[in-house]
């Protein structure tokens, strides 16, 4: 690292304002608990890159942390883990990037939340470069969603030419992004909607739809893996849909009924629950980077709203109705 490399960090101290704005929460609960603070901007550590935050995308997680204690157990809260912005700093040690780079990806989940911010510091082999054929808003609604359904698919489950994938929710965020990576590796994709967003999800690839309000998706054949988002009865089930030696892939780690192990020990042969909950992960990043620059891989974006309004967000993602993704946009 050069000299001008190692005093990049203090440049940037002395050059950019004291101060940040960025939504927080002092109380859990509803939309309104959310509003509008400075904090003091950060800078970046050894190892780490200091981003200016140009968009950053809400997930579920996001609302669910907003209402109760989860994973992240401290007040107040900066909530937000999708980001895509622009390098404005690298700390001691960091080659990957310069300042100046166009970069997206997920703060370690769940102890590196606080996206919803002008500025964020990261580990630098979180980010990746944004993907050419996407701006930044667009960017920002991809890495944890993207990231969940490429590490149930491909790295946990994986996923080959041929095999059968029910995916629920697939309009959702996991579950859009999801049809889109199994139909890519070749997969026969079945994914479970209301009606009203099944030509959405099959124009991303879905070979078959289902209503899950009028029909039990049980009555399918077979399937070699399922990626469950929602949890419950619908994690139940769905053992039930296995061929042998298949793999319920499960996102909903906090919702899986008590007993789902002993309904695995009866379902069939060889069958598998495995529980994932999403990595940052650079190398998950570029590959689907390169995916959506070879146009096999879209975010479905519902809403944008500016960073002030993040309450809207959170309003919208309460409906649990959301297709796509929603996000955030900085001034």
């Amino acid at each position: 690292m050069t000299s001008t490399d190692a005093t990049t960090a203090q440049d940037v101290k002395s050059t950019m304002k004291a101060t940040m704005k960025a939504m927080s929460q002092d109380v859990y609960g509803g939309p309104d608990v959310v509003h509008e603070i400075e904090l003091p901007r950060p800078a970046p550590g050894p190892s780490e890159i200091l981003v200016r935050v140009h968009a950053a995308g809400m997930n579920p997680t996001d609302w669910k942390h907003r209402r109760f204690a989860g994973f992240v157990d401290r007040l107040p809260l900066v909530l937000g883990w999708d980001v895509s912005g622009t390098v404005e700093a690298v700390g001691i040690g960091v080659t990957l990037h310069e300042p100046g780079d166009e970069v997206f990806g997920m703060l370690p989940y769940p102890s590196g939340v606080g996206a919803f911010a002008e500025y964020v510091v990261a580990p630098a082999r979180a980010m990746a470069a944004k993907p050419k054929s996407l701006d930044h808003t667009r960017a920002a609604a991809v890495p944890l969603a993207a990231l969940t359904a490429w590490q149930a698919l491909v790295d946990t489950a994986g996923v080959r030419p041929g095999q059968r994938v029910l995916v629920h929710a697939a309009a959702g965020g996991v579950g859009h992004f999801a049809v889109q990576i199994a139909k890519a590796r070749g997969a026969h994709v079945i994914g479970t909607a209301s009606a009203a967003k099944h030509d959405v999800v099959r124009s991303l690839g879905a070979d078959e739809m289902i209503d899950y309000r009028t029909r039990d998706f049980t009555t399918i054949e077979p399937v070699d893996i399922v990626l469950d988002a929602i949890g419950g009865d619908t994690a139940a089930r769905s053992l039930g849909v296995l061929a042998p030696g298949g793999q319920l892939v499960t996102i909903a780690l906090t919702q899986l009924p008590d007993d789902l192990a002993d309904r695995a020990a009866r379902a069939a042969a060889g069958v598998r629950v495995r529980p994932i909950l999403v990595e940052a992960d650079r190398e998950g990043m570029r590959a689907i980077a390169a995916m959506i620059d070879a146009g096999s891989l879209r975010p479905v974006v519902e809403a944008v709203f500016p960073l002030a309004d993040a309450a809207k967000g959170h309003m919208l993602g309460d409906t649990g109705r959301v297709t796509g993704k929603v996000v955030l946009t900085v001034p």
